[in-house]
């Protein structure tokens, strides 16, 4: 399964392969396991259903790589839409929302970078009208400079602004020291995106980056997001919260919508935030293909799919 990680990704990146996926009737059941639905009414139900059973949400309204202006505020709308739906809905409380900057400007020409900061500017005035927060989603290692150059403008304004951070990138475990201290919102994951070998580690050496950047993380001052399933990686993350005596509320787990249910809620049993990570919306095909590619379990889960559609 490992070597199907590469084709995932490119597959990921296949206008082709994009249309011929959208257009399968056996796949959407799939694609309905890791994302809620296309409109912010499945946002708010699914929010609900998972708040109601002990659950934190981060909501992500999918797209990216947009390629106008009006595309972006298109997506900056939506965001504030759905900020004001949950403060409506009572649910702003236990729910904040994510936005990859490349879906509200920041790849576009000339301006790109401001027009993504201005949307981003919007978008947190709605959720700190709301009451909650806004976490910036990491893309490759092309924006990764561009990305925290945006956080550390928003931050002026509103402290609260989460970053992203990828232990496959070697540059990550300095990002950590940097970004570690008070207030400092966090989320560390492995890493969904093909990157060279320059830039990026590959294999064990990913999970040993992971744990070095754990252990920056919960030395410093900030708020670890701790981004994972895998299980070796989340007991690293409970020894480091006995060892730094770390308060239920100075730290989070998350995992995305779909994947390790059980131990979700297992999780936020033991007294734990456990965040879970909410896609919506018609642009899910790059999400999708990227959640394929990370485990190979989804994988096999999306082959025993099809295979029962015979």
């Amino acid at each position: 399964m490992a070597l199907l990680r590469e084709p995932l990704l490119a597959a990921a990146r296949s206008e082709r392969l994009r249309r011929l996926t959208e257009r399968s009737a056996i796949t959407r059941p799939v694609v309905n396991r890791f994302i809620a639905g296309s409109g912010e009414d499945d946002a708010l139900r699914t929010t609900a259903e998972l708040v109601g059973d002990g659950l934190t949400v981060t909501l992500d309204f999918l797209g990216e790589d947009t390629l106008s202006p009006e595309q972006a505020a298109h997506t900056v709308q939506a965001y504030r839409s759905v900020l004001a739906a949950l403060a409506s809905a009572g649910l702003a409380g236990s729910a904040e929302v994510s936005v990859k900057l490349s879906a509200i400007g920041q790849a576009l020409p000339g301006d790109g970078e401001k027009i993504a900061l201005e949307g981003a500017r919007q978008i947190c005035e709605a959720a700190a009208a709301a009451g909650t927060t806004v976490t910036c989603d990491m893309e490759d290692h092309t924006t990764t400079d561009s990305t925290l150059a945006i956080v550390s403008e928003l931050r002026a304004d509103f402290p609260w602004v989460g970053a992203v951070l990828q232990a496959y990138l070697k540059r990550t475990e300095g990002d950590c020291r940097d970004l570690s201290g008070p207030g400092s919102r966090i989320r560390l994951c492995k890493g969904a995106y093909a990157e060279p070998e320059s830039v990026a580690f590959a294999g064990n050496a990913v999970e040993e980056s992971y744990r070095r950047c754990l252990r920056v993380l919960f030395a410093g001052q900030g708020y670890p997001m701790v981004a994972s399933h895998d299980p070796n990686m989340i007991a690293a993350a409970r020894s480091l919260i006995a060892q730094h005596d770390r308060a239920p509320d100075s730290y989070e787990f998350q995992m995305l919508y779909g994947i390790r249910p059980t131990e979700q809620r297992a999780l936020a049993a033991a007294g734990n935030r456990m965040r879970v990570y909410v896609p919506y919306g018609d642009e899910w095909y790059g999400y999708f293909m990227r959640r394929l590619a990370e485990r190979p379990a989804n994988l096999a889960f999306f082959l025993r799919s099809l295979a029962s559609k015979k």
